[in-house]
């Protein structure tokens, strides 16, 4: 196991007993930590395990929103274009709070990053002059 992969692991374990899944909670650790391709990583573990199931578009879109982070972080900025917006069609269905998570708030946050990418005429990096993005469940106890 890597270092990184035991701090992943830790974090995980951290937010066990709480009021969601553990791997849910990861994910929204990590992001907000800016570590996008972990918080892909963990989100991708559950979403395997109940894929077909009710929160398969709401991870997926999840998932694909920390993946456009991991893009700009490489200054990719096609590729995280196309998932920003990829994020926003699996997140289309969910009402607008879903699994305690503001997906109104969301949707901004994705329309405001396509917004700078696009300003920038995908060959600036928004991730350099914006305060990076972070995502708040609601009902986290």
């Amino acid at each position: 196991m890597s270092k990184k992969s035991e701090k992943i692991a830790a974090l995980i374990a951290s937010c066990q007993r709480k009021s969601r899944d553990a791997h849910y909670l990861g994910y929204f650790e990590c992001f907000n930590r800016q570590l996008f391709y972990e918080a892909h990583d963990v989100l991708e573990e559950l979403w395997l395990a109940q894929r077909h199931g009710p929160n398969d578009g709401f991870y997926k879109g999840l998932i694909q929103l920390a993946g456009a982070f991991v893009h700009l972080q490489k200054n990719r900025f096609g590729p995280a274009g196309a998932l920003l917006r990829l994020s926003r069609k699996y997140l289309a269905p969910y009402p607008l709070t879903h699994e305690g998570l503001n997906l109104a708030t969301v949707r901004q946050l994705i329309d405001h990053w396509l917004g700078a990418l696009e300003e920038g005429g995908l060959s600036r990096n928004p991730l350099h002059d914006q305060k990076p993005p972070s995502l708040i469940i609601s009902d986290l106890q």
